[in-house]
């Protein structure tokens, strides 16, 4: 079974949605939840996500509200934390890893933190048994590869092409595939540009889609109430569980 990966950005519209919006995802299918921090300036992501952060940003997002939602819905769907290296050096990585060992969050994602200088925070995850997401691109070669891959921890975030998020862009991807496979066995999941229309043809050769652009572009129509929008995404994310697994 393929598995499904959804960001939605925290505190958008406001905290206690995120939560209604996580619960209703999981009742749809989403194995795994990416709680997006806010950020001024969200440089992996396009335009959808960033009006996302911004708004979230303007109605006044703290820490402590991504600290009370994960409270509430880590124990009940698989929880990460996606957000830019700023906060989590501006608070203190420790002061992360404490709360999210306390909540039962999983996993962090850092799109802005390389590979080598994540190493200097690697025996702090590994202590606390969270996984620090590693990030491979198509533009890698296979020993950079080989080198990213080697202590990966709970999937591999692969990004579909070299660019932002949400763009729908094509790049061929078994050499990387491939070269993945040859040197571990961590799950390897596809991100960037998955929507309903690509998930099915993304999803070959991988174990899971992560989708995130496609489910906040309904949060920012501004024409649904609330309930609307979870319904809205959370079919959305039911129809591409079934296309993954189809």
């Amino acid at each position: 079974m393929k598995k499904l990966v959804a960001y939605i950005t925290t505190g958008y519209p406001d905290k206690n949605f995120t939560i209604d919006l996580a619960l209703s995802l999981k009742e749809a299918g989403v194995d795994s939840l990416e709680l997006g921090i806010p950020f001024s300036d969200p440089v992996a992501d396009g335009p959808v996500i960033e009006a996302a952060n911004l708004f979230a940003l303007r109605k006044g997002f703290k820490v402590a509200d991504l600290m009370e939602v994960s409270e509430k819905i880590a124990p009940e769907i698989d929880t990460l934390w996606m957000g830019y290296f700023n906060p989590f050096y501006h608070r203190g990585i420790d002061y992360f890893l404490q709360n999210a060992k306390s909540f039962g969050v999983s996993g962090f994602i850092i799109p802005d933190l390389p590979h080598e200088e994540a190493a200097v925070y690697k025996e702090a995850f590994d202590k606390r048994e969270i996984a620090l997401i590693e990030f491979i691109a198509p533009t890698d070669s296979r020993d950079r590869i080989a080198k990213i891959v080697k202590d990966s921890k709970k999937f591999i975030y692969m990004v579909a092409y070299a660019g932002i998020t949400g763009a729908d862009r094509r790049e061929s991807l078994e050499p990387v595939i491939e070269a993945v496979r040859e040197e571990t066995e961590t799950p390897l999941y596809i991100g960037f540009g998955v929507d309903e229309k690509t998930a099915k043809e993304r999803a070959k050769g991988v174990d899971g889609v992560i989708v995130g652009s496609a489910f906040v572009r309904i949060l920012l129509k501004e024409n649904l109430t609330n309930s609307q929008k979870i319904d809205n995404i959370s079919t959305l994310a039911r129809s591409i569980k079934e296309k993954i697994n189809g």
